[in-house]
């Protein structure tokens, strides 16, 4: 079983969008039994919580629900349960550089680096603009996606 953990600040917009997009991805492949996929947030602003309702709206019009899922924080035990911790942004990869324990294994790094698409190295928070930031994010973790479950055929299955 491969493992997978999407990391953003709150863990209402950005990373449950991957969670959700990937999630489709992976069951539309037949690999939802081989693949684990979760997301959380470095702060516990929104831990409980639902996903941003302009997240779920623009991931709905996309065939995504994600009412089901709920924020959560990142801590030290998630560098050991997954193979993969995938920040949306450089300052959260420098949250978890800052929490993650010295003789972890998981691969950490920006989710970014495996879109083919898109050459920002970063998904950029659309909590504070309109509904087309989160098109456009969703656009950029679509296709970060397709790369990243590439790298996870490649490697692990």
């Amino acid at each position: 079983m491969v493992k997978v953990l999407f990391v953003c600040l709150g863990n209402i917009c950005r990373s449950p969008t991957a969670e959700g997009v990937f999630r489709r991805l992976v069951e539309e492949q037949g690999l939802d039994d081989r693949i684990q996929i979760d997301s959380a947030g470095t702060h516990a602003y929104h831990v409980n919580s639902p996903p941003d309702h302009r997240a779920q709206a623009a991931a709905l019009q996309r065939g995504i629900d994600m009412s089901g899922l709920r924020g959560r924080q990142v801590d030290e035990g998630d560098f050991y349960m997954f193979d993969y911790v995938l920040a949306m942004d450089k300052s959260n990869e420098y949250n978890l550089l800052a929490i993650s324990p010295p003789d972890h294994d998981a691969t950490m790094r920006l989710f970014m680096e495996y879109a083919e698409s898109w050459s920002d190295d970063e998904v950029p928070d659309p909590y504070y603009g309109g509904d087309a930031g989160f098109e456009r994010v969703l656009d950029m973790i679509e296709d970060a996606a397709e790369g990243l479950l590439a790298d996870i055929r490649k490697h692990h299955l």
